[in-house]
């Protein structure tokens, strides 16, 4: 995607300080191409685990949806998707003993926001980071979605304390395969793919 069709911001999203700018253009200039800027973006947003990312943008790499937002000196190109989850961010630059830190807060990225017709497999796995795993983590696990069946059967797979478990059946029944299909009703069904000879880290 070409810079000209970026669509370009009039406001700033994401308060840049005056610091954190100065840091940036330095560490873009380093990278001696002419029209270096950044990408920023939310892995995971709207779940406990969101992570704020930023990268290098190479002029002419920034993807389709992309909002260009200019800074002194530089661009930074946000994600469309991650737009509404970084209101309110801010990056910060503190000088210290060691060089110094880059600090990027935003307050709004773990903020739920999925909608009702999101595909089925996002919704399987925002539950799954939203409510379920924060309740295996105080044993040492979690489960993720691997792949969904073309008869809505979500195949999971348990790590961490959940592999080797030897309730996992019951932790699987009553407590996994209940609240999905309580929050998705389309939802046929939970099965595991996970190898429970492993029993290193077993929580039981």
């Amino acid at each position: 995607m070409n810079e000209e069709v970026a669509e370009q911001a009039q406001d700033q999203l994401i308060e840049i300080t005056p610091d954190a700018q100065e840091y940036l253009r330095e560490l873009l200039a380093k990278q001696n191409k002419e029209g270096m800027g950044v990408r920023i973006f939310v892995e995971r947003p709207g779940t406990p685990h969101a992570e704020c990312c930023m990268a290098y943008c190479p002029r002419g790499e920034q993807e389709e949806g992309d909002v260009r937002y200019d800074y002194d000196g530089f661009h930074a190109y946000v994600e469309g998707e991650s737009t509404r989850f970084l209101e309110d961010a801010r990056i910060d630059f503190k000088k210290d003993s060691m060089g110094g830190q880059l600090t990027f807060r935003a307050p709004n990225s773990r903020v739920p926001d999925i909608s009702e017709d999101a595909p089925l497999e996002q919704r399987i796995q925002y539950i799954l980071d939203a409510e379920i795993n924060p309740m295996l983590a105080n044993h040492g696990g979690n489960c993720n979605l691997q792949q969904l069946t073309d008869e809505n059967v979500a195949v999971l797979e348990f790590g961490g304390g959940c592999q080797g478990c030897a309730i996992v059946d019951v932790t699987l029944k009553q407590n996994v395969e209940t609240t999905l299909q309580e929050r998705i009703p389309e939802l046929q069904g939970v099965t595991d793919v996970t190898d429970h000879s492993v029993r290193e880290n077993a929580y039981y």
